[in-house]
């Protein structure tokens, strides 16, 4: 008996603003050759009908969960899906990567906006950060703020500049010089530029880019922020429930993150552990879990402020707001801990190779923590940072209290593959 012959690889043919114009040859033979095309409305619209006389098909919205339904639907046809640019760059190429396997695609790539827009400025590729706004929030572009950095931004439309201005201007870096890119690579491509300070042109062409040069202002009140955990405490709204900036910066080293991976934040207070840990790589991600709701809605103001609007908080007490919540690489727990079951089941949720670290200022949490130390090991210390400030006439120190931190790996291999957990990360959203 033999068996039915397998399906045609499905092809991916990234396009480029110039449409069927700018195709190699071997796009337009897959192309002109597939039964079905399927793609957004303005990519098939770029399809010459003679040409290309397969059926149609538009993606719905959301796009993510229709990738299987359609590869079903269409299964054993010769398939050619659309692409912007490079399908393997925030594009469709991934999402069918992980539903069909590498082995059942055809990807022909064309020249990404990135290369088209830094062929255009001069700048080199490897150099040039990018942030896309294509299916996710523009405050994203607030953490690859820094002075002297260049970066590019996906726009989701012609709107998506004003909002870079105005996200500039209130993250205090106004002096910044933008250019929004048009078209790139097709026969209307245009430019125009000014600082985010004094922006003040029309919305333009939907289909842009956005470079933006990075000049900080120094007279901004917005405190000045670097690239490794221990953030000013001033660059966080709270109410007091903060983990301080140096003993904040002790617990991300203890806590270790590695791209990829998630931390449950237990008693998020005003969201820092979480958001750094976030802002140490684009694919960390995090769950801030914090009872009182005004809190809560705090750590989403200072995710979103901080560049990292992904964070995802819980609104509860825990250990009952733990339930559901996706396995964790690391948990932190900086409030509650004497609150029944909340160590157990957050030692429960580590897989082997997981780390647990706790941060606490009293007696009674101390003597939880003293004897988890003597049977799980791990590193029990005591954190102490004093202040100087003044004393009548003349300077002294002045002592913040204690933090008594135990940290832990759960023993056990680690068997946590991270290509998995890096498309946990992001849902394709473009194509």
């Amino acid at each position: 008996m033999s068996s039915a012959p397998p399906s045609p690889p499905v092809t991916v043919v990234g396009l480029g603003a110039d449409g069927w114009a700018g195709l190699t040859a071997a796009a337009r033979t897959a192309l002109a050759s597939a039964e079905v095309l399927i793609g957004g409305p303005r990519q098939l619209d770029l399809l010459p009908a003679p040409e290309c006389g397969g059926e149609r098909v538009a993606w719905p919205s959301p796009l993510r969960p229709a990738v299987p339904k359609l590869m079903a639907e269409h299964a054993g046809r010769r398939i050619a899906v659309l692409a912007s640019g490079d399908p393997m760059f925030y594009g469709i190429g991934r999402a069918l990567a992980q539903e069909l396997g590498p082995d059942a695609l055809r990807v022909l790539p064309h020249p990404s906006s990135v290369s088209y827009a830094c062929a255009r400025l001069g700048w080199p590729v490897e150099e040039t950060e990018v942030v896309t706004a294509v299916g996710r929030p523009v405050a994203r572009l607030a953490a690859a703020l820094y002075e002297g950095r260049r970066v590019l931004v996906l726009s989701a439309g012609a709107a998506t500049p004003d909002e870079i201005a105005a996200l500039l201007r209130e993250r205090g870096f106004g002096p910044s010089r933008m250019r929004v890119l048009e078209q790139l690579g097709s026969e209307r491509e245009d430019a125009y530029e000014g600082r985010a300070d004094r922006w003040d042109h029309a919305p333009g062409d939907p289909l842009n880019v956005v470079a933006v040069d990075c000049r900080r202002d120094p007279a901004t009140a917005v405190p000045r922020l670097g690239a490794t955990p221990g953030l000013p405490d001033t660059a966080y709204e709270h109410d007091g429930q903060l983990t301080k900036r140096h003993v904040r910066a002790a617990t991300l080293c203890a806590l270790a993150p590695a791209p990829g991976e998630l931390l449950w934040d237990i008693g998020g207070g005003s969201g820092s552990i979480g958001i750094e840990w976030m802002r140490t790589h684009p694919a960390c991600r995090a769950v801030a879990v914090e009872r009182v709701p005004e809190r809560a809605a705090r750590i989403t103001r200072n995710a979103a402020a901080l560049g990292v609007p992904g964070l995802r908080v819980v609104t509860g007490a825990a250990p009952d707001a733990l339930a559901g919540l996706p396995s964790p690489d690391a948990v932190f727990i900086g409030g509650g801990l004497t609150a029944p079951g909340l160590l157990d089941a957050a030692w429960a949720a580590l897989a082997p190779g997981g780390r647990l670290v706790v941060n606490t200022v009293t007696l009674e949490s101390e003597a939880v923590l003293t004897d988890r130390y003597r049977r799980h090991g791990g590193e029990l210390v005591k954190l102490a940072v004093a202040h100087a400030a003044a004393v009548g006439g003349f300077t002294g120190w002045r002592q913040a209290m204690p933090v008594t931190q135990w940290s832990v790996t759960k023993p056990g291999p680690r068997t946590r593959d991270l290509t998995e957990a890096t498309a946990e990360n992001e849902k394709d959203q473009t194509t």
